[in-house]
């Protein structure tokens, strides 16, 4: 199996986009970012693409004058990369511990926001689908 990268939050956004459709030249993935509602600057795009390449996240290849990158890891891969590290670094690496912290929140939440005095489902909008 292949060492997953450790992938930070705004490249994670990037990631996001190749998963969803790849591969793609960096202008469309500017493109997709963009339309995502992300500010950023073109040559920050490419500098975290050129991250990613580095990090052995991504590939590329090139097609005439552009570049086209793709995922060389899967999101599911990344996803539980990212699980283990959260619990290691917060709950001892017990993930039996994180479930049972993050059900425990839920079940106070469920019980009322103090702040407000109302309960999770009553803050939902009818067409939230619970």
């Amino acid at each position: 199996m292949t060492k997953v990268p450790r992938i930070p939050q705004a490249e994670w956004q990037v990631m996001k986009v190749l998963w969803f459709k790849s591969p793609r030249s960096a202008q469309e993935i500017i493109e997709a970012l963009r339309d995502g509602n992300t500010l950023w600057h073109p040559k920050t795009i490419k500098t975290l693409l050129n991250r990613l390449v580095k990090r052995r996240a991504l590939a590329f290849e090139k097609d005439g004058r552009a570049y086209r990158y793709k995922p060389v890891v899967n999101e599911l891969e990344c996803v539980n990369a990212a699980c283990k590290r959260f619990a290691e670094r917060f709950f001892g690496g017990s993930i039996k511990v994180m479930l049972r912290h993050i059900i425990q929140q839920q079940k106070l939440a469920a019980f009322g926001d103090s702040t407000t005095g109302k309960t999770a489902m009553e803050g939902r909008s009818p067409d939230s689908g619970l």
